[in-house]
């Protein structure tokens, strides 16, 4: 369809739009994409390891026996630690998909947590004791009787004392 179409009510996505939409999508590309890393990885092992056995063969007239070794440690750091990055990567995708869909889960369940929420809240309310302003009839006299909450202030404090 043409994005001038005046039927056409839903605009287009690019794929990176749609991918980011739903969290299977996003799933499975993340998925894709730690498959290449991987396999990426595994050529740069091989790398690695040949690297390594190259030029700690390599000796130069006059060497010693750990001069090669000494030659080659920069290079073998950085493949390493290229390595190391890749491998993070890696995880990273794998953690990156598993908190796509709890995000989801959780914005599904969000609106039954809210409801659940206000009628505990409703709940709590309907249990405290009234006051007595507004409960009491006309002419009686409600016992002051502190119930659960206690006195409220310093104020209700200094008033029991004296009372007592």
């Amino acid at each position: 369809m043409n994005s001038t179409d005046p039927t056409n009510s839903e605009p287009e996505l690019s794929p990176m739009q749609a991918l980011a939409q739903n969290p299977a999508a996003t799933a499975k590309y993340l998925a894709e994409v730690q498959g290449v890393l991987l396999s990426i990885g595994a050529n740069l092992e091989d790398l690695a390891r040949e690297t390594r056995i190259h030029l700690r063969g390599t000796y130069v007239e006059g060497d010693r026996w750990y001069h090669a070794r000494l030659r080659s440690q920069p290079v073998e750091k950085v493949l390493k630690r290229a390595l190391k990055d890749l491998e993070g990567l890696t995880q990273g995708l794998e953690t990156a998909a598993f908190k796509r869909h709890e995000f989801d889960e959780k914005v599904k369940n969000l609106p039954g947590e809210r409801h659940q929420k206000a009628l505990d809240k409703g709940r709590n309310k309907n249990h405290q004791i009234p006051s007595p302003q507004t409960s009491a009839p006309q002419g009686e006299q409600q016992p002051t009787g502190h119930g659960y909450s206690g006195p409220a202030s310093i104020y209700d404090l200094k008033r029991n004392r004296e009372s007592a």
